[in-house]
């Protein structure tokens, strides 16, 4: 590793331990040749995962996009925000182990509503309204129906 100060070539680690992100690994060293000591992070260099849209574009995924599709399904809801992060990290880290550098956006979604459906059972149900693209109540009421697993339903006021 380089000096930072005077770029020799050779250096020492003098610390090795886990950066405060956890994601990557904090190393205090010092220059053979000024002496001086420098800290360096080392991080797994990731593929980007890019995501195939309907319409065929392609966009790098978005932690960011996933974690707000998830809140705005949630909103109002009692979910708390902690769970839903932990929900897209652990929908993230399935879609990076894949073997797939590209992934289509309608695997993405059906995911989506499988943590949906375990999280909030509205909150599922305003999701699939958006990506199922419902046009009418009856949309609602078949989501509804294979939610509960029932064809017709009591109504209680």
């Amino acid at each position: 590793m380089r000096c930072s100060f005077c770029g020799f070539a050779d250096s020492r680690v003098l610390d090795s331990r886990p950066a405060e992100d956890g994601n990557s690994i904090r190393r205090r060293r010092e220059c053979a040749g000024c002496l001086r000591r420098f800290t360096t992070y080392e991080r797994v260099d990731e593929i980007p995962l890019m995501v195939v849209k309907k319409d065929g574009r392609r966009e790098p995924f978005e932690h960011k996009k996933l974690l707000s599709g998830l809140a705005k399904a949630c909103q109002k809801r009692p979910v708390p925000m902690e769970k839903l992060t932990t929900a897209a990290n652990h929908l993230e880290r399935d879609l990076r182990n894949t073997t797939e550098a590209e992934i289509n956006s309608r695997t993405i979604g059906e995911k989506v509503m499988e943590l949906l459906r375990d999280l909030d059972e509205v909150a599922y149900v305003r999701f699939a309204s958006v990506y199922r693209e419902f046009c009418d109540v009856r949309g609602f009421l078949g989501e509804i129906e294979k939610l509960t697993g029932d064809g017709g339903g009591d109504k209680t006021d």
